[in-house]
């Protein structure tokens, strides 16, 4: 948690010829992100000030403060952009930002570590926590469920564990 900022969208390229961007939403709200503007770029020398101007199949189209060609929004590809954490909502007690908990180390009930979270993914079945470790031959995806993962505690760095049977084997 020592990052003050979280990953809340990214730039598709141009939409139209007049410098609109697609804007790709990482939000549980996709579009909140218009509203935790100025954005930032991932090496946070750069600053967008982001305006949504209509929803688009896969996003919306956006304004960006300084960007009025085609070919200037072209540019843009690719670039993720954050926002800083204060302006982001506080989540309930059994939510988390996915970048507070790469990083967390995972224990399984009896105290032994099973590895680090090395990154959070989500293929539609609901969330899954790449666990990482030298331990381990190759990661292991943990579904985040209250079953598998009964505790989360973000101040002492570290998840609790009660995996299925056979997945750290």
């Amino acid at each position: 948690m020592t990052d003050t900022r979280i990953i809340v969208g990214a730039i598709a390229g141009a939409f139209g010829v007049h410098g609109e961007v697609r804007i790709k939403s990482f939000c549980a709200d996709p579009e909140a992100i218009g509203d935790y503007s100025p954005l930032t770029s991932e090496d946070g020398k750069t600053t967008y000030n982001l305006t949504l101007t209509r929803a688009i199949k896969n996003g919306f189209a956006a304004d960006l403060e300084g960007v009025t060609t085609k070919e200037e929004a072209d540019a843009l590809k690719g670039v993720v952009l954050y926002a800083e954490r204060d302006v982001l909502p506080s989540l309930p007690d059994d939510e988390y930002y996915h970048a507070d908990l790469i990083g967390l180390t995972v224990l399984d009930t009896g105290g032994a570590v099973l590895g680090t979270v090395s990154n959070v993914l989500n293929h539609g079945a609901g969330d899954l926590l790449e666990v990482s470790g030298p331990a381990l031959k190759a990661s292991v995806l943990m579904p985040f469920t209250m079953a598998v993962v009964p505790t989360v505690d973000l101040a002492s760095g570290r998840i609790i564990a009660d995996p299925p049977e056979g997945l750290f084997e």
